[in-house]
């Protein structure tokens, strides 16, 4: 059952892979402004979840509209994850995440998570007052750093990031808030490598996020992640290393980009 363990895995891996460092300060009324040319409104990408030749499930992440929340303009984000009919007999998986990301400053108001694999649920919510450094939550309230990031919104964020100066075992330092911390985790940078998805051949950066104690994974380096080397920083695959082998998560299909896909070959 080594693939059903990669699809949980990966509901999770391209949501917590990219957490964001928390910036200082800001005044109550006036936030942060940052350059998005990585993605907009209308993008959707889907992924073929495998375990060796077996595709295991489907996962979507998807940007259908922008909402206000808060007084702010946000960008809701949906990820989901899953199983493929001939699975659901052995392993039912009906994952849902969501987030409303700022679309100026490219920080969360609310994020939500419901989880229904096999007979396990579990539905959690929360607020980001960053204007009161709080997020309440459905099971409390918590101190947090201003334009500290959920999992979802933390990956759509860091795609905004230039990575053009960084060098082979370079590191950055990121922060993340999730259930009721704010966790550390560390990005490696690891090259660039051509790559071919079933959405087709691109030129990709390769990060390896390295996990510290507290987080979600208690192992390092078992998870790779291929991004397009181009300003949209598109997903094309990851992997994570299981029991036996790898489940990876590979690009299917692409629909309305915020720009030129220019790293496809």
């Amino acid at each position: 059952m080594f693939f059903l363990r990669g699809l949980y895995v990966f509901s999770i891996i391209v949501l917590y892979s990219f957490l964001v460092i928390p910036q200082t300060s800001s005044s109550e009324n006036e936030f942060r402004k940052l350059e998005n040319k990585a993605f907009k409104e209308g993008e959707k990408l889907t992924f073929d979840v495998n375990y060796g030749f077996v595709t295991a499930g489907i996962a979507v992440m998807e940007i259908p509209r922008i909402k206000k929340i808060s007084g702010r303009n946000a960008y809701h984000v949906t990820f989901e994850v899953n199983s493929v009919p001939s699975f659901d007999m052995f392993y039912k998986v009906r994952d849902r995440y969501e987030t409303y990301l700022d679309v100026e400053g490219m920080f969360p108001w609310r994020f939500e998570q419901h989880i229904r694999e096999g007979g396990y649920t579990r539905d959690f919510s929360a607020f980001f007052d960053h204007r009161k450094g709080k997020a309440k939550t459905s099971e409390g309230e918590y101190e947090i750093p201003l334009y500290v990031n959920d999992i979802v919104s933390a990956f759509y964020y860091a795609r905004t990031f230039d990575y053009s100066n960084m060098k082979v075992n370079d590191l950055i330092q990121l922060k993340n808030f999730y259930k009721n911390k704010v966790y550390d985790l560390d990005v490696k940078y690891l090259g660039k490598e051509v790559i071919e998805v079933p959405a087709g051949k691109f030129e990709c950066l390769v990060i390896e996020p390295l996990v510290k104690e507290g987080g979600l994974f208690k192992h390092e380096g078992n998870i790779i992640i291929w991004l397009t080397n181009d300003t949209l920083k598109m997903p094309v695959k990851v992997r994570t290393k299981v029991v036996i082998g790898y489940v990876e998560a590979k690009l299917n299909k692409y629909e309305g980009l915020a720009g030129e896909l220019k790293s496809k070959r």
